[in-house]
């Protein structure tokens, strides 16, 4: 829920406030300097909005193909892949109890307003993902696992795992996937970026 907005005079913004249905009295002008001193950034843009954080449900609807992010430490990745979710119109991520804090300052920033639009559960991955084993098909990426496009494209439920940064996907999370999903590989990397990777397997489901 959007609390106020302050936005400069400049701001192209203000004849869409009637379309998204934001009483304009909400709505504060503020010069761009003191837009500086609310934001977070030196240069920030022509506006910033502040919303009510929301409760988080009880339990995540698994009607549908989802992300769960276990152990992501970079706020960039996170937002980065919350705003890619959006745009593949993936509204839901589950995240690990220690994967980063969806509300930090980078987060949010990098989401570009997504995180209005993904709703995101922290849990106790081990026992939520037992609990889910036969419910609904889980899936992990490996380097010898399928081409994403013979297991993702046009899946309607399902969870597709991304791993850490650095460790990848936990072993234990692979003993309990139904396919393991393998990004082909053409050149010399070690590895790819999990904002990355959870991209191109995004990709692969809307094909």
């Amino acid at each position: 829920m959007v609390e106020a907005i302050y936005a400069t005079a400049t701001w192209s913004g203000w004849n869409m406030l009637d379309q998204y249905s934001i009483d304009s009295n909400k709505c504060i002008e503020v010069p761009d300097f003191i837009l500086e001193k609310i934001a977070f950034y030196s240069t920030p843009n022509q506006v910033v909005a502040l919303f009510r954080i929301p409760q988080q449900t009880e339990s995540p609807d698994t009607n549908s193909i989802f992300l769960v992010l276990d152990h992501i430490q970079d706020p960039g990745n996170l937002g980065t892949i919350i705003r890619t979710a959006d745009w593949f119109g993936i509204s839901q991520i589950i995240c690990s109890s220690d994967t980063t804090d969806v509300y930090a300052p980078k987060v949010v920033q990098s989401t570009m307003a997504s995180l209005g639009r993904v709703q995101l559960h922290y849990l106790d991955l081990h026992p939520w993902l037992l609990s889910q084993k036969g419910k609904l098909p889980i899936y992990t990426t490996h380097m010898k696992g399928a081409h994403p496009s013979k297991v993702l494209s046009g899946k309607k439920e399902g969870m597709i795992i991304i791993g850490n940064e650095s460790h990848g996907v936990n072993p234990l999370w692979h003993d309990l996937a139904d396919e393991t999903i393998a990004i082909p590989q053409f050149g010399s990397a070690e590895s790819l970026n999990a904002a990355v990777a959870a991209s191109i397997l995004m990709y692969a489901i809307r094909q």
